[in-house]
């Protein structure tokens, strides 16, 4: 087991009264080593796609641009990412990687994945990184992500595989219901789910599956990756729950009750000799077909197409062989009687004006 210097570690952790009442900067180094993991699943989510320069991408919850700042790379400056996200601090946060890193071909909004105002069939490319299960109505919000791309695109859906964040998230679980039990379920409306893990909903691969059918999608390449993120000190696992969405429930239990769990999740590390945490994951790409077929609501009526009849050569017993590009408009079967009579006549006549 690695030697973590356990009680200085905590006493010096909860001491430090500006870290534990506030770790705003955590969100602002969601780039450093305890949180590598994100660049990884964002650069590998990119890779799956068949993104060509040029084209357009939209990254729903970018959070600090993980997925969002290589897609740009990979588009080129012909083409064009729009960012969205609910947390203004973390778009504060991928703007200024996006100016360090020289890219300037990415837009950045601040809204929510469930109430987005765009335009049908936009986008070459939709990714929703790490962000559909926070929607109550997850095949809802699939359907409107899938419409948002064009023929020919990609839409990419990246969740937590099972155990994720484990083994550290199941002591700040105990933590979390021992300091504040009347606020596991209550504050949070993604708690009702899974008490603290709303990725759970979707924690294997058959459960993404079943997602994308219900959300209208029935083919689609599932991949689960497995994955771990080492921890030099439990300090590591608090700056990687500050910037997951573990985020949310420390800022609805208040800053002291955030420091006491805080003691005694360091503390369970500690004691557990936790030496790293799972950051498994499971990415989903899907295609849309080139040759959609129209909506029902803009075909025509069977009454309102046009009916089109073939032309048919029917030889006359009279005159012969119908000479090329002689055409009787009435389809085979459908002769009207007053055409059947008309020919009746025209065999009869010959054999009446022979009679004495």
């Amino acid at each position: 087991m690695k030697a973590f210097t356990g009680p200085n570690v905590i006493s010096r952790a909860v001491s430090d009264d500006a870290a534990a009442v506030s770790d705003d900067a955590a969100e602002d180094h969601r780039d450093d080593v305890p949180l590598a993991f994100w660049d990884r699943a964002g650069r590998r989510t990119i890779g799956r796609l068949a993104l060509a320069p040029g084209a357009t991408v939209l990254d729903v919850g970018c959070g600090i641009g993980a997925t969002a700042l290589p897609a740009a790379e990979r588009v080129g400056p012909p083409g064009r990412v729009l960012g969205i996200e609910l947390c203004e601090r973390l778009l504060g946060r991928a703007s200024a990687q996006a100016v360090a890193r020289g890219v300037g071909n990415i837009d950045w909004r601040s809204g929510d994945l469930t109430d987005l105002d765009l335009l049908d069939g936009r986008f070459d490319a939709v990714v929703c990184p790490f962000a559909i299960f926070f929607a109550s109505d997850m095949a809802a919000q699939v359907r409107r992500l899938w419409r948002l791309v064009r023929p020919g695109g990609q839409l990419a859906l990246t969740t937590w595989g099972p155990r994720a964040f484990e083994p550290a998230l199941t002591g700040w679980c105990e933590a979390f219901r021992r300091v504040r039990p009347d606020l596991t379920i209550g504050f949070n409306p993604w708690l009702r789910f899974t008490h603290c893990r709303p990725w759970d909903r979707l924690a294997d691969p058959g459960a993404v599956r079943r997602l994308l059918r219900d959300g209208g999608i029935p083919e689609a390449e599932v991949v689960a990756e497995e994955g771990r993120q080492p921890l030099r000190t439990p300090l590591d696992w608090w700056t990687i729950a500050r910037g997951s969405a573990l985020r949310w429930s420390m800022d609805g239990m208040g800053p002291e009750a955030a420091a006491r769990v805080r003691e005694a999740n360091l503390k369970w590390l500690v004691d557990h000799g936790v030496e790293f945490v799972q950051t498994n994951v499971i990415s989903a790409v899907m295609t849309r077909s080139r040759t959609a077929p129209e909506p029902r609501w803009n075909r025509p009526t069977i009454a309102s197409r046009p009916t089109i009849r073939r032309p048919r050569l029917v030889p006359n017993p009279i005159e012969g062989p119908p000479a090329i590009g002689q055409q009787l408009r009435d389809p085979p079967g459908r002769r009207s009687r007053a055409a059947s009579l008309a020919s009746r006549r025209r065999i009869m006549e010959p054999q009446a004006r022979s009679e004495p």
